[in-house]
């Protein structure tokens, strides 16, 4: 059983419980506009109001409750600094006001650049929107955080805003190391414990992976299908919220193969880290395609590991040996 009373379950659930305040007040009054408040990265991946927002309050959160832990995390407000942005820098200062009375510009981008930290030792990564694209067309995303010591995920906080769980919409999962896996709604109820199906033959198993092809190899999950003779449609989800799809039985096996044209890419941890807790916690495993554990040692990059499989348990062997012959 989670041990709530721990600092770091109070802190936590509350940080993802203003985060999602913060992103689903964002989306309802500029995602359905024109895009109001969208930037585009180098790469061209969206970045949204509710991304820097949900850093900034997870930010201050952290160092008001914990001022020597490391943040992680994927944003830095060098865009928002800049001149041509003021007007954006204004409107999320306005949103974040509206959970911290006394934020202010300045007091908003230091809190979204406290998560520039190296990883090492007691640190905490976050994802402050993952799924921006699926967020930007009101489907799901997720607001992901996890606290890592050293080499282990000892928390993890998955906040799904638009994911429906046990009849109510918007559902945090939680994760402590050793522990189980629980789901919160977001005004933070408790709503029991989650844990994988039992789904033992690989015909029967239902596929989850990502809406977005650079995110996925869709050859290769097609070819995993066909050699365990998996006939259920694949479940198509935006970010994280496919580790919980998983973890409370909804999907069997959730793959996130490598790209060929990409073959060097490596993952980001704050795109795993808490998904892998609540998964592993709920009874289920997760490993990269060659079926190495993940390695959390190597910096903001799980470095040595290619790709990312998340099953039931069950199913874990079987995939791996369907994966190796078609890699």
């Amino acid at each position: 059983m989670i041990t709530t009373d721990a600092p770091e379950f109070r802190v936590g659930l509350a940080a993802v419980q203003a985060a999602a305040r913060l992103t689903e007040a964002v989306r309802q009054e500029m995602v359905s506009g024109a895009g109001a408040g969208r930037l585009d990265k180098e790469d061209r991946s969206p970045v949204t109001v509710a991304d820097f927002g949900a850093q900034a309050l997870v930010a201050r959160a952290l160092e008001a409750a914990f001022p020597d832990d490391v943040l992680v995390a994927e944003e830095t407000s060098a865009a928002l600094r800049e001149p041509a942005n003021a007007a954006l820098l204004a409107r999320l200062a306005q949103f974040v006001r509206q959970q911290v009375q006394e934020a202010t510009e300045e007091s908003v981008t230091a809190w979204i650049d406290r998560g520039a930290g190296a990883p090492g030792g007691r640190f905490w990564v976050l994802d402050p929107i993952d799924g921006t694209k699926g967020f930007l067309r009101d489907d799901q995303y997720a607001i992901a955080l996890a606290l890592l010591d050293r080499d282990t995920v000892q928390w993890g906080f998955l906040a799904c805003p638009t994911l429906t769980h046990k009849g109510q919409a918007g559902v945090i999962f939680v994760a402590q190391r050793n522990e189980g896996a629980e789901a919160y709604t977001l005004d933070g109820t408790a709503q029991g414990p989650v844990t994988v199906s039992d789904v033992k033959d690989p015909a029967a198993a239902r596929l989850v992976e990502s809406v977005e092809s650079v995110h996925t190899n869709f050859g290769l999950s097609g070819s995993l299908k066909q050699i365990l003779g998996i006939t259920a449609q694949t479940l198509a989800m935006d970010s994280q919220a496919k580790y919980a799809a998983v973890a409370r039985g909804e999907a069997d096996i959730y793959l996130r193969s490598p790209n060929a044209k990409t073959p060097h890419y490596r993952e980001f941890i704050w795109d795993h880290a808490a998904g892998w807790l609540v998964v592993t916690e709920a009874g289920g495993r997760v490993s990269d395609v060659r079926g190495q554990p993940l390695d959390w040692t190597q910096g903001r990059r799980l470095e040595t590991n290619l790709g990312v499989v998340a099953t039931n348990g069950h199913l874990h062997d079987a995939v791996i040996e369907a994966l190796s012959h078609s890699l």
